[in-house]
Parts: structure tokens; C-alpha cells; sequence
């Protein structure tokens, strides 16, 4: 195995508490559930050939046609409008910096490694999530889905970090909370963390690039 010399971190369940909470949130502030997000979802796919999460992930369409989209999607669904405008507050506030892998980061760039952050992510959520967490302090590079046009685990994206960072494949490690991502991430030839809880994450990764 070659010697690790860069972290590469999502954001989203792993710097932060897990997404389901955000869920949570928009259930209890605007009425619509997990299930029911994802079946609109899939209906929309299914109509359109492209799942408009994904699409405003990779910056091809605006929050604003996301949501409008998906307020369509979601009205056979419902007994009530859905009031969409407040989504993206509702769902960054739904989580919490996550301390423990935070720290860990720090101590990593510390002992010398590169730090690189790769996030699916939305182009008008950028100033929410960024002030979240301490990210210039610690990253040295941010890799975000909305702004080079395709999203993990499509194997351009893990392509342009390596290029970013000017280092193969085989010298990085992702760590995750999307085991697709693991994947995709091991096929572009990098390691891979699967996180699951801070405590199996950060022995997995003290393991690997000891």
C-alpha cells in the first residue's frame, strides 16, 4: 500500500452530526417526511430522466428550479402546499458541527498530511455550510459538486481532486458516510473510510495511515 499524504473529507455526516436530523426538521417545520421527499424524488426522475437533487448538486440547475420542481413533485402527495422557501435554512440548521472529527482533522494536517475537503453540495448553500466549520483553517482545498459540475460517486469528480492536489490516487484516503462513495472512491484507486461513528472512523483511519 502506498504511504497516505492526503485526508480527503466529506462534509455532510462526517464534519457534521448525521443528515437524517435535517429530515427530521424539514418534516416537523414545512410537513413533508423522508418518505415522501424521496418518492417525489424518484417521480421526478422517472418523469424527467434526471434526478433534480443530483442535477442541482452538480450546479446544472438553480435551488430555486429544484425547488420548484419539487413542490410539483410533491403536491399529488400531500393534504396541504408544501412552503419550500426556507428549505435550505431548515435543513443546514438541522445540523451540528461534529467536534470530534473536527479535531481530528486538525491533528492530521498537524502531523503533516494534506487536508482536501469533497462535498455533494448546492451553490447557494456555500455561505451556510462554510460557516459552520472552521474549513479555510484546516482545508487547504475544497472540491464542491455545484461548482465543477459533477457530484461523487462519478469518477470525475474523484479525478479532479487528485489533480487538484497533484498527488495519485493511491496517496489519498476519503472518508464518508456514503458507502457508494467509499466505493467510487476505491475504484478511482484512492483508500476509503466508510464512516459509521467517530470512534470506528478514526481508529479505521489512525489504521490505515500508520
Amino acid at each position: 500500500m502506498a504511504e497516505i499524504k492526503a485526508i480527503i473529507s466529506d462534509f455532510g455526516g462526517v464534519l457534521t452530526t448525521p443528515l437524517l436530523p435535517s429530515f427530521i426538521s424539514l418534516q416537523n417545520e414545512i410537513g413533508v417526511s423522508p418518505e415522501n421527499f424521496g418518492k417525489a424524488l424518484r417521480a421526478i426522475t422517472e418523469e424527467d430522466g434526471v434526478n433534480p437533487l443530483y442535477a442541482m448538486e452538480r450546479g446544472e440547475i438553480t435551488e430555486v428550479a429544484f425547488l420548484e420542481r419539487l413542490d410539483a413533485g410533491l403536491a399529488p402527495l400531500l393534504d396541504h402546499e408544501p412552503h419550500l422557501h426556507r428549505f435550505r435554512e431548515i435543513f443546514i440548521g438541522g445540523l451540528d458541527a461534529n467536534p470530534q472529527m473536527i479535531e481530528l482533522m486538525r491533528e492530521l494536517k498537524a502531523e503533516g498530511l494534506r487536508m482536501a475537503m469533497l462535498t455533494n453540495n448546492v451553490r447557494e448553500w456555500e455561505p451556510l455550510w462554510r460557516a459552520m466549520l472552521p474549513v479555510d483553517e484546516i482545508f487547504e482545498l475544497v472540491i464542491d459538486s455545484a461548482f465543477v459540475g459533477c457530484r461523487k460517486p462519478e469518477p470525475r469528480i474523484y479525478e479532479i481532486t487528485v489533480e487538484q492536489l497533484g498527488l495519485p490516487a493511491e496517496a489519498c484516503i476519503l472518508v464518508d458516510d456514503m458507502l457508494p462513495n467509499c466505493e467510487g472512491a476505491r475504484e478511482a484507486g484512492m483508500s476509503a473510510v466508510h464512516f459509521r461513528d467517530n470512534d470506528q472512523a478514526i481508529a479505521e483511519l489512525r489504521a490505515t495511515i500508520a
